[in-house]
């Protein structure tokens, strides 16, 4: 009886390694959007082997001299219609309207060798498409991780940033951890979301995904075809868009065109990154810093921003979660719309003392 159960054991084992290994090997198919080719995309070709693709908005009127450039969130994120349609009337005030989707996300392309997915690479991308651009200043919006990337293009050329807008801004990097502990003025009314990324990445994993990642961010090694992670990432952003609102009622449906190694190596590439705080402490830019009611990044993430930059305003957006236009597009635009078309120095100053 007791070899019998030994048997049993080693043979069942066996098995469980077998359906293990099928489940890592196995390529996993996800029943999710593809990304669809857009009317009007053009493209860059960088210096560095980036192929971006962009979609400019023109300028309507009397053409202002500064561009306005989107930087999207993710990393591995990526532009969508909406993104356009949302924007698309600050052209109506003279402004060309960029946006583009960063290098292994969207359209453009997906580089081979996945370690190049960097957040100094993302940087120097944005260093070539403002000289491909040809203007003197630029406008960023940065959304996110968009508005991290955005501190480390300004920390290296401020003299290139008319204003800057952060919208839901994540972390500085390298991230001050501390940070987290820090709670809101009680006068901010500020409040939790009712949906979490870590509760999305839970729903979503699976073991093959899982040792995609890891063998990704440990070894470099793409397991997974592109085709295949970003697939996973259209399944994972289904869930993750429901934590940036905050009425999971209102969270978008995922499109196809997040890119997965993207995302993932990047954001390995965080621990790397030299810290801009230094050269941002005291910048004299104008920038507007956006946050929802019920933004899942802690305060105190944004409360660096507040420290650094001297001359902000900061706007809290009432029932709007981490991505504040999904919910409230208008006064988004809106809020956007004001601080580029006041005289912005002295604005700034005075809302200081309502804001803080």
């Amino acid at each position: 009886m007791r070899k019998k159960f030994f048997t049993f054991t080693k043979y069942a084992l066996l098995l469980c390694v077998v359906l293990c290994l099928l489940l890592t090997f196995i390529p996993g198919n996800y029943n999710v959007p593809q990304i669809q080719k857009r009317d009007g995309t053009q493209y860059w070709d960088l210096p560095a082997g980036s192929k971006i693709a962009y979609t400019l908005v023109s300028a309507g009127g009397a053409k202002k001299p500064h561009p306005i450039i989107y930087l999207q969130g993710g990393p591995g994120g990526f532009i969508s219609d909406r993104n356009i349609k949302v924007l698309a009337p600050l052209s109506e005030d003279g402004y060309d309207v960029y946006l583009y989707d960063q290098i292994g996300s969207g359209l453009s392309d997906r580089l081979t060798d996945i370690s190049d997915y960097t957040a100094d690479r993302h940087k120097k991308d944005l260093e070539e498409i403002i000289k491909k651009i040809g203007a003197e200043k630029v406008i960023l919006i940065g959304q996110s991780w968009g508005a991290i990337l955005a501190t480390l293009f300004i920390a290296d050329n401020a003299e290139k940033v008319q204003g800057v807008i952060f919208t839901g801004p994540g972390p500085i990097q390298p991230m001050r951890r501390e940070m987290q502990g820090t709670n809101p003025p009680d006068s901010l009314n500020m409040r939790k979301p009712p949906y979490s990324n870590n509760e999305a990445n839970e729903k979503s994993k699976n073991l093959r995904a899982g040792v995609v990642g890891f063998l990704a961010k440990s070894f470099g090694i793409k397991l997974a075809s592109d085709r295949e992670a970003d697939d996973f990432q259209t399944y994972l952003n289904n869930e993750l868009n429901k934590a940036t609102v905050c009425d999971t009622s209102k969270a978008l449906k995922a499109e196809g065109g997040g890119g997965f190694y993207a995302q993932v190596m990047t954001v390995r590439s965080f621990s790397e990154i030299k810290d801009p705080r230094p050269k941002l402490k005291g910048l004299k830019i104008p920038v507007l810093i956006m946050k929802g009611q019920c933004d899942n990044q802690p305060w105190g993430f944004v409360n660096e921003y507040l420290e650094l930059f001297p001359d902000y305003q900061l706007k809290i957006i009432p029932d709007a979660g981490h991505s504040i236009s999904v919910e409230q597009p208008e006064l988004y635009l809106k809020t956007i719309r004001d601080f580029l078309n006041q005289d912005i120095l002295p604005q700034i100053l005075a809302d200081k003392s309502t804001n803080r």
